[in-house]
């Protein structure tokens, strides 16, 4: 295959899956089938391209296509090995709101895979704003998502509130863009990286400037703290069966766009930038922990939940480039933990429901032991428990500090990991020593399953296990295959 074509091969894919997915279902109007087999036709494209991506690109210096614009390696082929598949348990679990959407399901399919091709060009940006345009593009799409029921007065709140603040943070990002062209004359990642490898800034503040915009753009994607305020909310009012979709892409586009600026265009700056994010790592841990505490919605404490998780990812990249693949195992196996743990939550409180208030979890598993097993799995795998890929997860990212020299910021992750069993385990409880809220056979009694959903939730149980029964294999794989 040319190259130049594999290099845009998986956006390419799905872009032809949206026009024909709108332009037929205008014409014939075929129905919820016929946008699921266009839908998954082009997640199965665009999963293989990004495979013969890295059948070609793995363990090589990546190359530049489209004057720089795109970078095809091993670091972008795995993004696209993890947004595409993701994107597919994402919908299969949404598919109840789709049906139920009647004619406007085509628009909600489409947005999701827009969404996912966002996600696959902020990995594979080699210009900040190629970046730029995945991250809008990424961003704009979940700004609709959120409210896409317009049903609920707690989703239009959620969906506004997300366009505002994001379209600050993409703002702030695009100042601190401006600021790094201005210190280095370039806005290639590759050729600031190059630049600051080799010249010497006697009056560094305008790029230290720059650096401190486009991490905190970058950190409310992330949901790290202090800029994560807009998550709560967000995850709450959003429907249930796009939360989980929202929550696992913006990690994995979030992280592989931070982790490429970092440890590539700023990599000769690690002294200047990386005390500034193992400061944000620590105070999201802490601030996720400590208010995910005092949850009493299921969703709201996943959001916390994930402010503390995005500062366990960061832990690793205080490393630079060494901590990029602890980083991105951590990233593939909690972005399928959370998007499960939503799905759990769309099927009991509904697909297009935003509260899930822990009450409606006691006695889960009499209404539904399948149900009760793959939340519980979840909620261990998130705390951190052994033998599930939480676990491996933690203490790779957490040896990626210890080598770093942030000592301080393991204890505080490890005193956290402590702290954050309890409402992990608090879930547990209710769902196997509480009595059910109504008993089976009235309308709270037992639950049903959709197929979709209930396949989504097989497969992220069996990564989640397999990941942590055995992860040599994938860690070594990244480590060696993962060069940036």
């Amino acid at each position: 295959m040319n190259l130049d074509l594999l290099a845009i091969a998986p956006e390419a894919i799905l872009t032809l899956a949206v026009v024909v997915l709108l332009l037929v279902d205008v014409q014939f109007h075929p129905g919820h089938r016929w946008w699921g087999l266009a839908a998954g036709l082009g997640l199965f494209g665009a999963t293989a391209a990004s495979v013969l991506q890295w059948v070609d690109f793995r363990g090589a210096d990546g190359e530049a296509f489209f004057g720089g614009m795109m970078l095809v390696d091993g670091f972008s082929s795995f993004a696209g090995m993890v947004i595409f598949p993701l994107t597919g348990l994402a919908l299969m679990t949404a598919w109840p709101l789709v049906r139920r959407l009647e004619g406007r399901g085509a628009e909600f399919v489409t947005l999701v895979l827009i969404a996912a091709t966002g996600a696959d060009l902020m990995a594979g940006a080699g210009n900040l704003v190629m970046l730029f345009v995945g991250l809008e593009v990424f961003s704009i799409s979940l700004y609709v998502l959120a409210g896409f029921t317009r049903d609920r007065v707690d989703s239009d709140e959620a969906a506004l509130k997300y366009f505002l603040l994001g379209g600050l943070a993409s703002a702030i990002f695009l100042y601190g863009v401006a600021l790094v062209f201005a210190a280095t004359g370039s806005l290639s990642i590759n050729g600031i990286g190059e630049y600051l490898d080799t010249t010497v800034l006697l009056r560094p503040g305008i790029l230290l400037a720059g650096i401190a915009l486009l991490v905190v753009g970058l950190g409310f994607k992330v949901s790290a703290a202090p800029f994560h305020v807009w998550a709560p909310d967000v995850y709450q009012g959003a429907p249930g069966a796009v939360t989980g979709f929202l929550a696992s892409s913006a990690k994995v586009a979030g992280f592989a766009a931070l982790a490429r600026v970092l440890t590539v265009a700023l990599g000769a700056r690690i002294d200047d930038w990386a005390p500034a994010v193992a400061v944000i790592a620590a105070l999201s841990i802490v601030i996720g922990t400590l208010l995910a505490l005092a949850q009493t919605d299921l969703k709201r404490m996943l959001a916390y939940s994930s402010v503390a998780h995005a500062g366990f990812i960061l832990s690793a990249l205080v490393a630079g480039a060494s901590g990029v693949p602890d980083m991105w195992f951590y990233v593939a196996t909690y972005s399928v933990q959370v998007l499960a743990a939503f799905a759990v939550a769309a099927v009991v409180s509904g697909p297009a429901v935003g509260r899930a208030p822990l009450t409606d979890y006691a006695g889960l598993s009499a209404r539904s032991p399948f149900l009760a097993a793959m939340l519980g799995l979840t909620m261990l795998a998130m705390g951190g428990i052994p033998v599930t890929a939480g676990f491996v997860g933690k203490v790779a990212v957490f040896r990626s500090a210890i080598d770093a020299g942030y000592l301080w910021l393991v204890i505080t992750g490890v005193v956290a990991t402590v702290a954050g069993l309890f409402f992990y385990l608090r879930v547990i409880v209710l769902m196997y020593m509480q009595p059910a809220a109504e008993p089976p056979g009235t309308p709270g009694g037992r639950l049903s399953v959709p197929l979709g959903a209930g396949i989504a939730l097989t497969m992220a149980a069996l990564v989640t296990l397999l990941a942590g029964l055995v992860p040599w294999p994938l860690l070594e794989w990244l480590r060696d295959a993962l060069p940036l």
